[in-house]
């Protein structure tokens, strides 16, 4: 089972999904379990089943003492970069909570300070503090929501299946419609593999 805490203080556990998407906001999660809080499955969201996902997500949110998301969209993410994308992004959940943390606890190596919060970057935190993944589990879900939304406007991209990431299908139906207002233009949307030689 992963840690219930780092240190027995109001942490706040922050993570992100949608960093390798083509398209589609960055989406993270902030959130503040009780230091009592335990469940054994509850880890990285990338690690579990669709459907644990969604039960987990029900549980987190009623048993977590607060919740915050964040959301930074395509058109800002070309302007500052995904790295600062996603930071900021943190920044929005962490200022939506209620609760204000003692102290942050960010999934990966690196982090703008946030007010006069100390945080600690930890690397796979998603594997290692429920709270990291409770977070990874929340923001997942909320994006993936997002995600399917859009699809009914834009279905030729199936991102109801792909939830904008670079799949084959979805990457053909840039090639065959061009992209949206959704997609992340500083990223290479098509690969070479995808080019046609016509000389």
């Amino acid at each position: 089972m992963l840690k219930s805490y780092f240190e027995k203080k109001i942490e706040a556990g922050c993570d992100e999904a949608g960093r390798g998407a083509l398209a589609g906001p960055v989406v993270a999660a902030a959130v503040i379990l009780p230091l009592n809080f335990k469940n054994i499955l509850i880890n990285d969201s990338k690690k579990i089943s669709k459907n644990l996902r969604d039960e987990l997500d029900l549980i987190i949110r009623k048993n977590a003492l607060d919740i915050g998301i964040g959301i930074v969209k395509p058109k800002e993410i070309d302007k500052i970069n995904i790295l600062n994308a996603s930071i900021l992004a943190m920044h929005k959940a962490i200022n939506k909570l209620k609760i204000i943390p003692q102290q942050l606890l960010i999934d990966g190596n690196k982090f703008k300070k946030y007010k006069d919060i100390k945080h600690y970057c930890i690397v796979k935190g998603d594997q290692k503090f429920l709270s990291i993944a409770s977070a990874s589990i929340i923001a997942k879900n909320f994006r993936d929501k997002l995600m399917i939304n859009l699809d009914k406007k834009y279905p030729f991209f199936d991102w109801k299946n792909n939830k904008g990431y670079p799949t084959s299908k979805h990457r053909n139906a840039i090639l065959n419609n061009g992209t949206t207002l959704h997609h992340r233009k500083s990223y290479k949307l098509l690969n070479n593999q995808l080019n046609i030689d016509l000389k």
